[in-house]
């Protein structure tokens, strides 16, 4: 748990909950009243923020506290400080704070730049939960509770500890998985590979007993999925996902370049990574964000097409037995301890720097915030959304 104290203020990781009844806590006004709109492809409709039940003036003073609070992350001064040395590419250069507000699938609101592709950094672990979700859909994988060394055979879950590591225990971060990848040991032992996210030496327990939040792991998990699926986790994104919400063809998904490239079935895949902690990392934009947010919002289904089944997204958002407000790779706010604000049955996908996809099923709004400034920034944006909502 310590260091959990130490990840999260360094990364700003506060957010969300568990998948509960909110949604049919709307007001039935509210649901006869507005059917939610789904965007097609290079097009989104806006609405006035009147139109969607919001207050104008208020919403228009939670913008201004978004563009007033927006990040000083610099890729040069602070990366290898916080995470140490890098492995895959980092832009030069960022967009300036930008986001979008959604309610009911319209846009109400939108400032800044929000189609410049920018890494999200730890976002990318929610897109990795759901892009493991098609793999059970498929049937590639039968049940969470496999061990994943019954499906992958590459040397990584030989030992007689990792053999014991299920799909779950990765999924919440409770693997405890022991090994090196890419070149960065699970273990976070030192300044030079680790920066200030370095760990001290413990014990390592059992798996599914102990939560840690380790990139090396999701990394190993990355991996595994992909010889699951027998190829790199972006395609299957933009084939299962990503394309059917119609998104952009610019976002990019990186590993490592070289040094994360494998064979799987006979052809070089460069296996991703869960975040950018160490560069790659999944780049996209705020507008990409809003469309899978929109989707998980609407538990999983797009216009009429189930993508993602509503029961994984139900599993996903559930919290662990030992994770702080976590479920399968997303944040939970099961406790309000991390936004107040916010309902309980809130929930977002993080990421480093200042970047999160909010997701509050019980009044249908979807955040996405590029680039916010730490510590109680994305509170105080959400209370001043939520202040903008007229009674029903």
């Amino acid at each position: 748990m310590g260091n959990f104290l130490v990840m999260t203020h360094l990364l700003n990781r506060r957010s969300i909950l568990v998948w509960p009844l909110a949604v049919s806590l709307l007001t039935p006004a509210l649901c006869a009243q507005t059917k939610r709109h789904f965007p097609p492809a290079g097009a989104w409709e806006h609405k006035t923020p009147a139109a969607m039940g919001m207050d104008a003036a208020k919403l228009k003073e939670a913008i201004a506290w978004a563009e007033s609070h927006g990040s000083k992350w610099d890729f040069a001064k602070d990366q290898v400080r916080v995470f140490g040395k890098t492995l895959g590419p980092l832009p030069v250069q960022r967009a300036a704070t930008n986001g979008v507000v959604l309610r009911h699938g319209y846009i109400v609101a939108e400032f800044g730049d929000t189609k410049t592709n920018d890494p999200v950094y730890s976002i990318a672990k929610s897109f990795v939960s759901t892009t493991a979700s098609i793999a059970f859909a498929k049937g590639l994988i039968r049940n969470v509770d496999d061990k994943v060394a019954a499906y992958v055979q590459d040397g990584g879950y030989d030992s007689a500890h990792n053999a014991k590591i299920t799909w779950t225990n990765h999924l919440q971060q409770e693997s405890e998985w022991e090994g090196v990848m890419w070149g960065k040991n699970a273990n976070f032992l030192g300044v030079e590979e680790f920066g200030e996210g370095r760990m001290t030496p413990r014990d390592i327990r059992e798996p599914g007993i102990y939560y840690e939040y380790n990139d090396a792991r999701l990394n190993r998990f990355s991996l595994s999925l992909a010889r699951v699926f027998g190829t790199g986790l972006p395609a299957v994104l933009k084939e299962s996902i990503m394309d059917p919400i119609g998104a952009s063809h610019e976002w990019a998904w990186h590993g490592y370049g070289s040094k994360s490239t494998t064979e799987i079935n006979g052809k070089p895949v460069e296996s991703v990574s869960g975040g950018t902690r160490w560069g790659g990392g999944l780049w996209i934009n705020s507008q990409d964000l809003a469309r899978f947010g929109l989707l998980i919002l609407n538990k999983g289904n797009w216009n009429g097409k189930q993508l993602v089944s509503e029961k994984w997204i139900k599993d996903a958002t559930t919290p662990s037995a030992h994770g702080p407000d976590y479920g399968y790779l997303w944040w939970l706010n099961t406790t309000r301890q991390h936004w107040p604000s916010g309902p309980a049955a809130s929930f977002a996908a993080i990421g480093a720097g200042g970047n999160i996809i909010w997701i509050d099923p019980e009044h249908d709004i979807v955040l996405v915030w590029h680039w916010h400034a730490p510590g109680e920034s994305v509170d105080g944006m959400i209370q001043r959304i939520l202040a903008s909502l007229k009674a029903s």
